[in-house]
């Protein structure tokens, strides 16, 4: 598959690039999506949630009544669950929910990922250009004459880009991220993928 190449005014530079077949025109595997988004929605839960059970509960241990013959639920002690201010039955603990998920099973995702929007023609290649200063206008343009600006967008690029990232952190539909860090659900979440020129090469040294 061959893209045209565009600058930073939306034009056509005149120039194409062949994107790699066996990331780009790779037999998409819904299962392996599935596993890898899971498992990194999941490493993303700090898992600190905790409440007090009946033994962490401060109070007396005297039995406030006795154990037969009031017609009410037997109680111990202050620190029943069932009084308030008692400690929690079966409450969340500190527990870690990240999963594990081989290396080859997250590359066969990722370029699971990258060829449904392949087919879905949601891929613009445009050549290497960066801001002097941040600016959000300018990147809101850019996307504009892409016309691209309505839709959730990854600007991906090879190498550390400051000002274009800066210039996205106020945008609600844009997004940017080094190749390197590029993973299957920033890929499903958006609906347009911008490779900057020289990523392409560089995800290839990835993924193949």
């Amino acid at each position: 598959m061959k893209l045209k190449v565009i600058d930073i005014k939306g034009k056509d530079t005149g120039r194409k690039i062949s994107l790699p077949k066996k990331i780009f025109d790779f037999e998409p595997n819904n299962q392996a999506i599935y596993l890898d988004i899971k498992a990194q929605m999941a490493n993303k839960r700090q898992g600190t949630h905790k409440t007090k059970e009946r033994s962490e509960i401060i109070g007396s241990n005297r039995k406030i009544k006795k154990q037969k013959g009031t017609g009410s639920a037997r109680a111990g002690s202050i620190k029943n669950p069932i009084y308030r201010g008692g400690g929690r039955i079966f409450g969340p603990r500190v527990r870690d929910y990240s999963q594990k998920i081989n290396k080859k099973l997250k590359c066969i995702a990722r370029k699971s990922a990258l060829s449904i929007k392949a087919r879905s023609n949601s891929i613009f290649v445009v050549e290497q250009f960066s801001f002097d200063k941040p600016s959000t206008k300018g990147l809101i343009q850019f996307l504009e004459k892409l016309k691209i600006d309505s839709k959730n967008s990854l600007v991906i690029f090879a190498e550390e880009n400051k000002n274009v990232y800066l210039s996205s952190r106020n945008l609600k539909k844009a997004e940017t991220v080094n190749a390197c860090e590029l993973n299957t659900y920033l890929i499903s979440k958006a609906q347009n993928l911008v490779f900057f020129e020289d990523s392409i090469s560089k995800l290839e040294r990835i993924l193949i």
